[in-house]
């Protein structure tokens, strides 16, 4: 598969930073490559650049004004307002060209698959999915999720299911097409009551012809691999079944790890492992193998996002790492000298079983409660029986 896949990188995404102790800090997709290449992931895979997205593909999902405001901020010698300048997004130079770029690697992937050069394509300096259309949110500056989707659209696909499972509402890309019934999106977080953005409730389905395209899991916080799983697999599936999306777009964020200082989830690498893995199993089955992969969150900057985007980066080459891969000793030197005080792991696994049992409809916990309210919300909008497992 390594030659029908398009992997888009470059170290000019570390210029996406946000400075100072900011969470996002763009080491974390550093570590990354670093990683995928001395466990030799990347061997013989040649690596797209990006090229900054233009104002005209970035107005399809955000304002002219904003875009504008963007541009400004930097030198801007008032409150530019728009989101920008807050602890989440503080303004950074050259921050419209940084993130511009990113996006600009979203339509890069996106259009590999499009026009037919590649079956997957990854992008994990994407995956911003907080951005509004006239703000930044949640340490987005523009969307490049939904500016991918756009242009998928733009392109001719008719049909595109967008999955998230970061810990975090995919709330920016809901509501980018809230109204669209071209394309599905599904995200998976912990409940909005318990973490921001407090929004991605089951009830959230969409509006007009559209409506039952917003699909929203909202899971109970501390869900373990084998929770988050049941769950996943008892809605997704059946929902992709009967939307047939022709590519299928995922954030992958990493940071539903029980070590993510951001959220009260507690996956380990070795349920992400089986996630992406489950997604890999899900293009192939309900979308012809297209497959778009972004990044997204990740806060345990050293010992979670490296691994566990190193195991999403050879899920997507069809280069699957055995959990119990040892992790390099110039990865580990590397990584040590940048935070002496962090405990390192030795290897690719927490050492955690991802195995889970599927759902029946017949357990009353917090997490069947959690796809009972998912399924019955949207299932009958689909034709789809929502107390049926076989659904």
């Amino acid at each position: 598969m390594g030659d029908r896949v398009a992997v888009v990188w470059d170290e000019s995404f570390l210029s996406y930073d946000l400075g100072g102790d900011h969470p996002l800090n763009p080491v974390r997709l550093d570590l990354t490559v670093r990683l995928a290449r001395s466990l030799g992931v990347l061997d013989g895979v040649g690596l797209h650049l990006p090229v900054p997205a233009t104002d005209a593909e970035l107005e399809r999902v955000h304002e002219p004004s904003y875009l504008a405001a963007v541009q400004a901020a930097p030198t801007s010698a008032w409150d530019v307002g728009h989101g920008l300048g807050t602890p989440d997004n503080p303004v950074f130079e050259h921050m419209h060209e940084a993130s511009a770029l990113v996006a600009g690697g979203s339509l890069v992937a996106a259009r590999a698959i499009a026009e037919g050069r590649a079956d997957r394509a990854v992008n994990l300096a994407g995956g911003l999915h907080h951005a509004m259309a006239g703000h930044a949110a949640g340490f987005c500056v523009y969307n490049d999720c939904s500016v991918a989707i756009a242009d998928l659209l733009a392109q001719g696909v008719e049909r595109v299911a967008y999955i998230d499972v970061d810990v975090h509402h995919g709330d920016g890309v809901q509501a980018a097409f809230y109204d669209d019934p071209r394309v599905l999106t599904i995200s998976a977080h912990q409940h909005p009551l318990t973490l921001w953005p407090g929004t991605g409730y089951a009830r959230e389905l969409g509006v007009g012809a559209a409506e039952g395209t917003s699909v929203n899991l909202a899971l109970p916080p501390r869900i373990t691999d084998a929770g988050w799983l049941r769950a996943f697999h008892a809605t997704v599936p059946s929902l992709l079944k009967a939307f047939r999306p022709q590519v299928l777009v995922t954030q992958c964020g990493a940071d539903t790890h029980r070590e993510d200082p951001l959220a009260d989830m507690s996956l380990s690498v070795d349920g992400h492992r089986a996630t992406y893995q489950a997604l890999r199993e899900l293009a192939e089955t309900y979308a012809d193998g297209k497959w778009l992969v972004l990044g997204g969150g990740g806060y345990a900057l050293m010992r979670v996002v490296p691994r566990s985007w190193t195991h999403l980066l050879a899920t997507v080459l069809d280069r699957d790492l055995d959990p119990d891969t040892s992790l390099p000793a110039d990865w580990i030197a590397h990584t040590a000298r940048l935070a002496p005080h962090v405990p390192l792991p030795t290897s690719m696994t927490d050492e955690c079983d991802p195995s889970f049992v599927p759902w029946d409809n017949s357990a009353e916990d917090a997490v069947d409660s959690a796809i009972r309210d998912t399924r019955r919300a949207v299932f009958p909008l689909h034709g789809l029986d929502p107390d049926d497992p076989r659904d």
